[in-house]
């Protein structure tokens, strides 16, 4: 019976001895695969594949095949197999994060070189054609012609001209977006569409139906003059005088307005002897705006202009600008010297501080497109 009992214990202790070393085994295999599970947690799904401790986890490891997978391991598997047909969003992520930043002026450049224009291209009229003693006249006494060099650059920008704005266009948006904030200070996107660009001064809820003979262009030049610190400060002072009690007028659309004059004036070889000197377009066209706008604000404000004078204003603006354009980026480069230092203000000593209104949609504003031209030349289309 002592022995039996003996060889019962003996037999008994070399099985709990062999179950304690299976056991040490397989907690130490485990382990191991545990440690290289821990390793890759942190890795991206994408990058699973080429890491080179995860088939640890899906085959054999140090001889032992075990008999039951943790659930670690298996969906680690089933998220490897699944690596191929995940997509990434990371386009869509980064349209809605840009949704509500600003974009600058070379931003928006930039987009329209990137996008296929040759359709829009085909729609451009360089320079305007002259016949007869027009044609001799220009020849003698007109401005110099437009370097070679310089034809595709002219082109580019008047292509960009012919370009409508697209509310499908994420880029789009954010230049509409950018404009507001800026001139309104406000934090937040808006809508699109709606009431609210009445109050920038667009004829309707609509901006896309103000830009008739400028396109794209108009809002570029609008951008251009917001996102630039000097000129910011003009465009809030000429912003704040379209909301005058009495002088108010629609400060966008006079915007658009001012942007017909510099692609008329582009085409008719006005901006040529600037263009040449600085050996550029782009820049010479966007000081040529904002000197033109700059020049129609300090008439308006110390001529005592109504809504009722803009067709005339606009005509008068458009003879001056072209004939001295040199002069109106000269007053220009002055007014943005001072502010600079901060001594120029747009109205000089006599601020404008009169009452602040909405614009209002009773008033009829008179562009240059609506005034009958007297010229043979057909400066008033583009």
């Amino acid at each position: 019976m002592n022995e039996k009992s003996c060889s019962f214990h003996n037999e008994k202790e070399l099985r709990v001895g062999q179950g304690e070393r299976v056991s040490a085994g397989h907690s130490a295999s485990y382990d191991k695969n545990n440690s290289a599970l821990s390793t890759f947690r942190g890795i991206p799904i994408s990058e699973l594949k080429n890491h080179r401790n995860l088939p640890a986890l899906t085959t054999e490891a140090n001889g032992w095949e075990p008999g039951v997978v943790s659930t670690e391991v298996l969906r680690a598997q089933e998220e490897w197999e699944a690596v191929e047909t995940i997509q990434p969003q990371t386009e869509s992520r980064a349209s809605s994060a840009q949704a509500g930043q600003l974009i600058s002026f070379s931003e928006a450049l930039q987009h329209f070189q990137t996008v296929d224009l040759s359709s829009f291209k085909k729609r451009i009229q360089p320079t305007i054609r002259r016949t007869g003693l027009a044609a001799l006249r220009h020849f003698l006494f007109g401005p110099p012609k437009l370097h070679q060099g310089l034809w595709e650059e002219r082109d580019f920008l008047l292509t960009i001209a012919q370009c409508g704005l697209d509310s499908q266009d994420p880029m789009h948006g954010r230049v509409l977006q950018t404009i507001y904030k800026k001139l309104t200070g406000s934090k937040f996107d808006c809508a699109l569409h709606g009431d609210h660009w009445e109050d920038l001064g667009f004829q309707g809820a609509n901006p896309a139906t103000d830009l008739r003979g400028a396109g794209f262009l108009a809002l570029l030049h609008l951008l251009y003059l917001v996102m630039d610190s000097k000129t910011l400060l003009m465009a809030q002072e000429i912003f704040r005088l379209s909301r005058h009690d009495i002088q108010q007028f629609p400060f966008c659309l006079m915007s658009v307005n001012i942007t017909r004059i510099a692609i008329q004036a582009l085409r008719e070889e006005c901006l040529s002897r600037e263009c040449n000197r600085q050996q550029k377009v782009i820049p010479v066209v966007n000081s040529f705006y904002a000197a033109t706008f700059l020049h129609l604000a300090h008439v308006w404000r110390t001529q005592q202009k109504t809504i009722s004078d803009s067709g005339f204003v606009l005509k008068d603006l458009e003879v001056l600008a072209k004939k001295s354009p040199r002069r109106l980026l000269k007053t220009l480069e002055i007014y943005l010297a001072g502010v600079s230092k901060g001594q120029a203000s747009l109205l000089g000593a006599k601020k404008c501080c009169g009452p602040q209104a909405p614009y209002s949609k009773d008033l009829t504003f008179t562009g240059v497109c609506d005034l009958q031209s007297h010229s043979s030349e057909g400066t008033w289309l583009i």
